[in-house]
């Protein structure tokens, strides 16, 4: 597939040399697709709001049902935060997804077969510490 993406990028800065801005915005482009593990099918998303801390970004399901994404994410730093599939804020019900990979970014994480993502549905980022939510995103 990469082959193809700079066979194309190639031939777009070959027939179009005098257009700088629309060849950058191409090439942000193909690098998103690449880089995106969802390949543009989203099954649900959702944006995050703020729990115990500021926390923002977005989140979202590939069509699969097997990779959860986070995009812009931003939230506090904290004592063991892990990443929850849960049926409601207080994650009365949860799947541990792991630990969360990062304060400030984009991050993907693995939903285990068989995830009923339409029950937990609710991403939240849970501070194991002191049994508080940092933040949530209803997935819709």
């Amino acid at each position: 597939m990469k082959k193809i993406a700079v066979l194309v990028l190639f031939a777009l800065i070959f027939i179009n040399c005098s257009d700088d801005d629309g060849m950058e915005t191409i090439i942000e482009q193909i690098e998103t697709e690449e880089n995106n593990p969802t390949n543009g099918s989203i099954f649900v998303m959702g944006n995050f709001v703020d729990g115990a801390h500021p926390t923002s970004g977005k989140a979202s399901v590939n069509a699969d049902k097997t990779v959860l994404s986070f995009s812009n994410f931003k939230t506090d730093n904290g004592p063991k935060l892990l990443v929850y599939l849960s049926t409601d804020v207080n994650s009365t019900e949860f799947v541990n997804l792991g630990d969360l990979k990062g304060i400030s970014g984009d991050f993907t994480y693995s939903i285990p077969v068989n995830t009923d993502v339409a029950k937990y549905k609710i991403v939240n980022i849970w501070c194991v510490d002191f049994s508080v939510s940092f933040g949530t995103a209803e997935l819709k």
